[in-house]
Protein backbone atom coordinates (compact mmCIF):
# COMPACT_ATOMS: atom_id res chain seq x y z
CA UNK A 1 0.00 0.00 0.00
CA UNK A 2 1.58 3.05 -0.92
CA UNK A 3 0.51 7.09 0.86
CA UNK A 4 -0.31 9.71 -0.05
CA UNK A 5 0.99 12.66 1.17
CA UNK A 6 -1.73 14.99 -0.82
CA UNK A 7 -3.29 14.80 2.91
CA UNK A 8 -1.15 15.39 5.58
CA UNK A 9 -1.98 19.39 5.67
CA UNK A 10 -5.71 18.19 6.50
CA UNK A 11 -4.66 15.70 8.90
CA UNK A 12 -1.64 17.72 10.48
CA UNK A 13 -3.75 20.76 11.32
CA UNK A 14 -1.25 23.75 12.56
CA UNK A 15 -2.42 24.96 15.89
CA UNK A 16 -1.83 28.41 15.63
CA UNK A 17 -0.85 31.34 13.05
CA UNK A 18 2.59 32.19 11.27
CA UNK A 19 3.25 35.14 10.08
CA UNK A 20 6.38 37.25 9.16
CA UNK A 21 7.35 40.26 10.19
CA UNK A 22 3.99 42.91 11.94
CA UNK A 23 4.42 46.53 11.76
CA UNK A 24 3.01 47.93 14.77
CA UNK A 25 2.47 51.04 16.60
CA UNK A 26 4.31 52.44 19.80
CA UNK A 27 5.10 55.09 21.82
CA UNK A 28 8.93 55.56 23.27
CA UNK A 29 9.89 57.60 26.71
CA UNK A 30 12.76 60.23 26.67
CA UNK A 31 13.92 60.97 29.91
CA UNK A 32 14.87 64.47 29.94
CA UNK A 33 14.72 66.96 32.80
CA UNK A 34 13.13 70.31 33.02
CA UNK A 35 15.91 72.15 31.35
CA UNK A 36 16.16 70.01 27.93
CA UNK A 37 19.25 67.78 28.83
CA UNK A 38 19.64 64.12 29.75
CA UNK A 39 18.99 63.34 33.06
CA UNK A 40 22.15 60.55 33.20
CA UNK A 41 24.70 59.34 30.95
CA UNK A 42 23.19 56.40 28.94
CA UNK A 43 19.46 58.50 28.60
CA UNK A 44 20.36 59.33 24.86
CA UNK A 45 18.17 55.93 24.13
CA UNK A 46 14.55 55.51 24.10
CA UNK A 47 13.18 53.79 26.63
CA UNK A 48 9.86 51.90 27.45
CA UNK A 49 6.73 53.97 28.58
CA UNK A 50 6.03 51.80 31.55
CA UNK A 51 9.56 49.36 32.15
CA UNK A 52 11.38 52.56 33.43
CA UNK A 53 14.80 50.50 33.35
CA UNK A 54 14.46 48.71 30.03
CA UNK A 55 16.54 50.56 27.35
CA UNK A 56 15.94 50.37 23.37
CA UNK A 57 19.53 49.75 21.84
CA UNK A 58 20.17 51.04 18.51
CA UNK A 59 21.92 47.85 17.42
CA UNK A 60 19.78 44.91 18.71
CA UNK A 61 16.08 43.93 18.96
CA UNK A 62 14.20 44.48 21.99
CA UNK A 63 12.60 41.30 23.56
CA UNK A 64 10.98 40.16 26.25
CA UNK A 65 9.17 37.10 27.48
CA UNK A 66 5.43 37.16 26.16
CA UNK A 67 4.33 35.57 29.17
CA UNK A 68 5.28 37.86 31.62
CA UNK A 69 6.04 41.37 30.00
CA UNK A 70 6.65 41.04 26.43
CA UNK A 71 6.88 44.39 23.83
CA UNK A 72 3.73 46.06 23.30
CA UNK A 73 2.33 47.93 20.94
CA UNK A 74 -1.04 48.83 18.99
CA UNK A 75 -2.16 48.02 16.04
CA UNK A 76 -3.11 51.54 14.70
CA UNK A 77 -0.67 54.27 14.40
CA UNK A 78 -0.21 56.81 18.29
CA UNK A 79 0.57 60.29 17.71
CA UNK A 80 -0.07 62.12 20.76
CA UNK A 81 -0.59 61.09 24.64
CA UNK A 82 -4.30 61.60 24.35
CA UNK A 83 -4.03 59.01 21.66
CA UNK A 84 -1.86 56.85 23.64
CA UNK A 85 -4.80 56.48 25.78
CA UNK A 86 -2.54 55.73 29.23
CA UNK A 87 -1.18 58.02 31.70
CA UNK A 88 2.37 57.98 31.62
CA UNK A 89 3.15 60.81 33.95
CA UNK A 90 5.77 62.83 33.81
CA UNK A 91 8.26 62.68 30.81
CA UNK A 92 8.36 63.10 26.92
CA UNK A 93 6.99 60.50 24.62
CA UNK A 94 7.91 59.85 20.69
CA UNK A 95 5.38 57.44 18.70
CA UNK A 96 6.39 55.42 15.73
CA UNK A 97 6.34 52.10 13.86
CA UNK A 98 8.00 48.92 15.47
CA UNK A 99 8.68 45.70 13.35
CA UNK A 100 7.78 43.03 15.55
CA UNK A 101 8.31 38.85 15.49
CA UNK A 102 9.06 35.84 17.24
CA UNK A 103 6.48 34.81 19.83
CA UNK A 104 3.20 37.12 19.07
CA UNK A 105 0.13 37.84 21.52
CA UNK A 106 -2.70 39.71 20.08
CA UNK A 107 -5.12 41.13 22.62
CA UNK A 108 -7.47 43.65 21.56
CA UNK A 109 -5.69 47.47 21.04
CA UNK A 110 -2.26 45.38 19.62
CA UNK A 111 0.20 43.37 20.08
CA UNK A 112 2.54 41.69 22.82
CA UNK A 113 5.57 40.42 21.27
CA UNK A 114 9.20 38.37 22.32
CA UNK A 115 10.95 40.61 19.90
CA UNK A 116 10.82 44.27 17.96
CA UNK A 117 13.06 47.13 16.29
CA UNK A 118 12.18 50.12 15.95
CA UNK A 119 11.59 51.06 12.31
CA UNK A 120 10.31 54.88 12.10
CA UNK A 121 9.98 57.75 14.57
CA UNK A 122 7.31 59.55 13.02
CA UNK A 123 5.49 62.20 15.68
CA UNK A 124 6.57 63.64 18.61
CA UNK A 125 8.94 67.00 19.85
CA UNK A 126 10.56 67.85 16.24
CA UNK A 127 13.93 68.45 17.64
CA UNK A 128 13.99 65.19 19.85
CA UNK A 129 12.11 63.17 16.57
CA UNK A 130 15.68 64.73 14.56
CA UNK A 131 17.83 63.31 17.57
CA UNK A 132 16.91 60.13 17.76
CA UNK A 133 16.06 59.43 13.92
CA UNK A 134 19.66 59.76 14.14
CA UNK A 135 21.05 57.66 17.05
CA UNK A 136 18.37 54.69 15.42
CA UNK A 137 19.50 55.16 11.91
CA UNK A 138 15.67 55.37 11.13
CA UNK A 139 13.42 57.54 8.78
CA UNK A 140 16.75 57.99 6.43
CA UNK A 141 15.72 59.82 3.09
CA UNK A 142 17.64 58.71 0.31
CA UNK A 143 19.86 61.07 -1.83
CA UNK A 144 18.05 61.85 -4.86
CA UNK A 145 19.06 60.59 -8.41
CA UNK A 146 19.91 63.08 -10.57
Amino acid sequence: MTVNHEDLPVRHKHEGVRVGEIIAYRAWRVLINSGGRFRRSGDDRLHSVYMRDYVWHPEEPASGDVRTHGIYSFRHAVRSNEEYGYNVGAGLLLFGKVKIWGEVVEHEAGYRSEFGKIMSLDYGDPELLDKFRKIYRVNHVSPVAR
